[in-house]
């Protein structure tokens, strides 16, 4: 997510995020699910007879795009943050309002500027960033001033509720960031196959809005710019001791 510079180059991050599926504000009794604990450190809730599913990091990703700004912008870089290790999991009931998810993303295993990343984010992501450059700018983004890593260890994101269709969801998600929690809507595309859920789409998110001030030099004439974009493609499989919660 949120970031800052390193060097003659803007180092930025921000979070990313968001999930599979649908969602919901559910009425009446639930179950819950022993892992991984919501942020609040409760085991989740999850509606009567719906199916759970784990998040499978393996065959999820998630990219942050972070852009230069100010009068010298052209002196700086753009940015391409991917996650790793993402946790989680997504219950599916018999609608949209008996369904939903919860995803965890540790900060720390933000990797930046990785060069396949890179390549697919288009070609205002050019060429590949030295390894010194990229180390820099991880250490940078996980200081206290930045995403404070040692304080708030992982990115939450949960489900609030959801219109539309499972196919074509209009997601309201909260995601907690440096300890400040703010929902946005998500557009997501949710395929179903078998024992398997992936979800797809894309969304903005302003730094300011989590309380970063975005990192600028020179007066503004480099600068990092507030909005960055998050797209993200979330893989999860049925979970063997839980298909169902009685």
């Amino acid at each position: 997510m949120l970031t800052h510079l390193a060097g003659a180059s803007i180092r930025a991050v921000s979070v990313l995020v968001a999930a599979a599926a649908l969602a919901g504000c559910v009425a009446g009794r639930v179950e819950t699910v022993s892992t991984p604990e919501s942020a609040a450190g409760a085991a989740i809730a999850v509606p009567p007879g719906a199916r759970v599913f784990s998040i499978d990091p393996a065959a999820t990703s998630i990219t942050v795009l972070v852009y230069r700004a100010g009068p010298m912008a052209r002196l700086g870089h753009n940015h391409a943050i991917t996650s790793g290790d993402e946790t989680g999991v997504v219950w599916l009931g018999a609608a949209a309002a008996s369904s939903g998810f919860e995803i965890h993303v540790p900060v720390a295993a933000f990797v930046v500027d990785d060069p396949q990343a890179r390549a697919a984010s288009g070609p205002e992501f050019p060429g590949e960033v030295p390894d010194d450059a990229r180390a820099g700018t991880t250490a940078n983004m996980l200081r206290t001033e930045v995403l404070d890593a040692a304080h708030y260890p992982e990115v939450v994101v949960r489900s609030v509720a959801a219109t539309g269709t499972w196919q074509q969801a209009v997601l309201q998600a909260s995601v907690r960031l440096k300890g400040v929690e703010r929902q946005v809507e998500v557009p997501v595309a949710l395929t179903v196959a078998g024992d398997t859920v992936e979800a797809t789409g894309a969304f903005e998110l302003r730094q300011t809005d989590f309380g970063i001030t975005p990192f600028s030099v020179g007066g503004g004439a480099i600068q990092v710019a507030d909005i960055i974009k998050v797209s993200f493609k979330i893989a999860a499989v049925l979970s063997p001791a839980a298909d169902k919660v009685k």
